[in-house]
């Protein structure tokens, strides 16, 4: 209502308000609820950011620098294509290891040990090495010892064949691993055996020498024209330093210490050379290479590995022939084995990764693979060194009876068809000088093992030592 008295109104009051009401927590000083809420939530920012930066980002920053780790895989004589697909299947699980095999022509660039050897000591060598099982102890101080996951995942020590262990095995640990094996078996030409009325095959040496006799034959000046057996002499032979390791191993002698086991040796080596001495010969240094005699259906029996089959057919696609184990003497059935064998150098800048493809490789569905691939280019593939894979090969008659030796089989320092120029080939020349002298009756068979003897101890031991460590 207006005032009517015409007197000017007092002033409003200027008393302060009150504040709003909140519930005193007890404490001095205490942060409101929305800044304790806002601290709440910026560490758990800061714990997730922590938590991506180890458990996500640095992983995937770790793989981006491991996928420049590039091994390089040495192969000798195989066809390169199933293992190229094997290291395919390994990159593609492990995305950050890459494989390059590649081929080495052993035969054809030779000194492969001592190449090996010298790439190794300087850092230009391959990380995967392949090398043939007698130059295991030549090439022992450039290999790396097999890790125990490798050992067990892949089973060496449980089923391969014991001469793996024999050859590999030192100090308790491996140095390779094989995906291959073959051994010494005995080829049949049957159709030659039916032309002469036999019917059965000789399974031991004392049967094998008549047999033979039976299946040579002669022109009317004395000239083997067909030979029962190829054995007794050297340079036209293949494979004639194993037939003749096989048969001293048969006779009770240690290829390995052949020094104190001289007089098994000598008469081993007596039985060889009596095949190409005196009118009862079956053999003789006029006759083709054996390989050649055989596929030419020249020769009835021949001794040789499952390689030597491919050769055969290339000579004679039509050739009829068996394959069964080597003659034995007496309990003692050893038949020599040959393999090759992958191992990783001491040099490698990724010994991680090279065990890690080589335990790929050496599985046993990956030697399954790789021979499956292998036999559709060339009939079968690579024989396997495990006695758990054997029994997938009996439907072949034909290669079945190489790894049926393999319980049995053993290793020699004479193999033959190595190519490394080094210490084998050179031991191998000893054995050759050997039977050429007893062939020729410059020596005995004895002073002919005993030069021998002095041979490979001055290769292999050259303070003096005859045994090979």
């Amino acid at each position: 209502m207006d005032d009517q008295s015409g007197q000017t109104p007092p002033p409003a009051s200027t008393a302060p308000v009150p504040a709003p009401y909140v519930a005193d927590s007890g404490k001095k000083g205490g942060l409101p609820i929305k800044k304790i809420i806002s601290l709440l939530i910026g560490l758990a920012v800061v714990v997730s950011v922590i938590f991506v930066a180890i458990f996500v980002v640095l992983p995937r920053l770790s793989t981006k620098s491991d996928e420049d780790v590039t091994l390089t895989y040495w192969l000798t004589f195989e066809d390169p294509a199933p293992f190229e697909s094997i290291a395919a299947d390994f990159h593609r699980l492990n995305p950050h290891i890459k494989v390059n095999v590649e081929k080495q022509d052993v035969k054809a660039l030779g000194n492969y040990a001592e190449r090996l050897a010298t790439r190794i000591n300087n850092k230009t060598g391959p990380d995967i090495i392949r090398y043939h099982n007698s130059w295991a102890n030549e090439l022992r101080p450039f290999l790396l010892p097999l890790p125990e996951e490798v050992v067990k995942s892949t089973n060496l020590d449980t089923k391969f064949y014991p001469v793996v262990a024999a050859d590999l095995k030192k100090n308790g640990a491996y140095y390779g691993v094989p995906i291959h094996f073959d051994t010494l078996a005995l080829f049949i030409n049957t159709q030659l055996f039916k032309n002469v009325g036999v019917d059965t095959y000789p399974s031991t040496w004392e049967d094998f020498y008549p047999t033979a006799l039976k299946l040579t034959v002669k022109d009317s000046t004395g000239k083997i024209t067909q030979s029962g057996a190829a054995l007794g002499t050297f340079d036209n032979i293949t494979h004639a330093s194993d037939i003749l390791s096989m048969l001293f191993i048969q006779n009770g002698a240690d290829i390995n210490d052949l020094a104190n086991s001289e007089k098994q040796a000598s008469d081993a080596l007596d039985f060889y050379t009596s095949f190409a001495k005196g009118d009862s010969k079956v053999w003789d240094d006029s006759l083709d290479n054996s390989t050649l005699a055989f596929g030419k259906g020249n020769l009835a029996m021949y001794i040789g590995y499952s390689w030597d089959i491919f050769q055969l057919k290339a000579i004679n696609p039509n050739l009829s022939f068996i394959v069964m184990s080597v003659p034995h003497e007496q309990e003692r059935r050893s038949s020599i084995a040959s393999y090759w064998v992958e191992g990783v150098s001491a040099k490698t800048p990724h010994p991680k990764e090279a065990f890690e493809f080589l335990q790929f490789l050496a599985s046993k569905e990956n030697m399954e693979k790789l021979y499956a691939q292998e036999a559709k280019a060339r009939g079968f593939g690579d024989l396997y060194p495990r006695s758990d894979l054997a029994p997938l090969l009996k439907d072949n008659p034909l290669i079945y009876p190489f790894v049926q030796q393999g319980p049995d089989a053993k290793s020699t320092i004479f193999s033959s068809d190595t190519h490394d120029d080094a210490n084998v080939d050179a031991l191998v020349g000893y054995m050759g000088d050997a039977v050429r002298g007893v062939i020729s009756g410059s020596k005995s068979p004895q002073s002919a093992i005993e030069t021998l003897v002095s041979g490979v101890a001055q290769k292999l031991n050259p303070n003096g030592a005859t045994k090979q460590q």
